[in-house]
């Protein structure tokens, strides 16, 4: 009997694996292209002007279509969003953004991707860019670089939530809906801040890093990422089940961190040090309905701040969906996966009127 239950869970196991694998493999949705476009003397908040920015992107579908924006969360990058966890469950036929209705945008933020980003060699010489300039390329992306003149919805995650909600205060006619998930209107402040501002010191304060000239990436970059990354995501019911036990816990860390890390050190502190000015007033500005979305266990996020029931009546339009936390789902990281909001954003988008501009 326990040899049948072995040989069932090894081709359960071997099922999922081919599954898994197969729709990596399968790479191309409806009209899927990627490319780089160069916005010309791009300045930057600090007053610095960049003669070229190179901004990467993906588009799916046919350009005439209602155009999307998809923003992504902290080094990432726009192909990140194509998984099955989040494209496969929004952009294939019949899903709520189905390519073959609609234009989608995923751009790569400044300092991911194929964009401009300090590890092409200006290193820490590179300009110093934070979450406006990044929508700033963004709108320069989508405007000039691919002639859209409105967005039917903008949807972002993480870092890409927080940029959602400044769309749409600094172009307030240009979308007919904006979905900010996992993120809060509010500047950059408490928990979500220091932790950030750790993995900063805990660079910058490393004698490999070199003020940024190392010859050879420090390795300390790597558990620094691994601790920011237990200690502000994956749900504590969640943590818990994976690690019930300290030896558990130990070999789940020892996974962690014996895992491949190949981002640029440079990189890396660009983009978590990007977040700081983040503030986005006159929230009254927005005219395009909102629809936004977080985690009951949101570490980053944490609904016990009061933030979305205080700050969201000064938006005309706008309403709010708290995912229920559960062993399945996995804190800040929980909007990741579309299975657990699609329904309500399907509902909600079907709901909002064209915008006039």
């Amino acid at each position: 009997m326990g040899s049948i239950v072995r040989n069932f869970v090894l081709l359960v196991s071997v099922f999922l694996l081919s599954t898994s694998i197969a729709f990596a493999a399968e790479t191309e949705y409806y009209m899927q292209q990627s490319g780089v476009w160069t916005a010309k003397d791009f300045t930057f908040h600090t007053g610095e002007v960049f003669p070229e920015l190179r901004i990467g992107y993906t588009t799916l579908g046919d350009p005439q279509n209602d155009a999307v924006l998809i923003l992504h969360g902290t080094t990432g990058s726009g192909t990140k969003m194509l998984g099955k966890d989040f494209g496969g469950e929004l952009f294939l036929d019949g899903q709520p953004l189905d390519a073959h209705k609609y234009y989608i945008i995923l751009p790569d933020a400044i300092g991911t991707g194929a964009s401009s980003k300090p590890s092409d060699g200006l290193r820490a010489n590179f300009p110093q860019y934070n979450y406006d300039d990044m929508v700033s390329a963004q709108y320069r992306l989508v405007t000039e670089g691919l002639g859209v003149k409105h967005l039917r919805v903008i949807v972002g995650n993480s870092m890409g939530g927080m940029q959602t909600w400044l769309w749409g205060i600094r172009y307030p006619a240009f979308m007919d809906a904006l979905v900010p998930l996992a993120s809060m209107p509010i500047e950059m402040s408490g928990r979500n801040w220091m932790m950030r501002k750790f993995i900063s010191e805990s660079i910058r304060r490393d004698p490999a890093w070199q003020h940024g000239n190392y010859t050879e990436q420090p390795t300390g970059t790597q558990f620094t990422s691994v601790f920011y990354g237990l200690a502000t995501n994956g749900g504590s019911q969640a943590l818990q089940k994976q690690a019930p036990t300290s030896d558990s816990g130990d070999a789940l860390i020892a996974k962690r961190l014996s895992d491949p890390f190949t981002m640029d050190t440079n990189d890396f502190l660009y983009q978590w040090e990007s977040s700081k000015d983040y503030n986005p007033k006159n929230l009254e500005n927005i005219r395009a309905y909102v629809l936004a979305i977080n985690s009951e266990d949101d570490e980053r996020n944490p609904p016990s701040l009061g933030v979305m029931e205080r700050e969201l009546p000064r938006i005309q339009h706008a309403s709010f969906y708290l995912i229920p936390a559960s062993e399945e789902t996995i804190g800040h990281s929980t909007t990741g996966k579309a299975k657990w909001w699609k329904k309500q954003f399907a509902e909600f988008l079907q709901g909002v009127p064209v915008q006039q501009e």
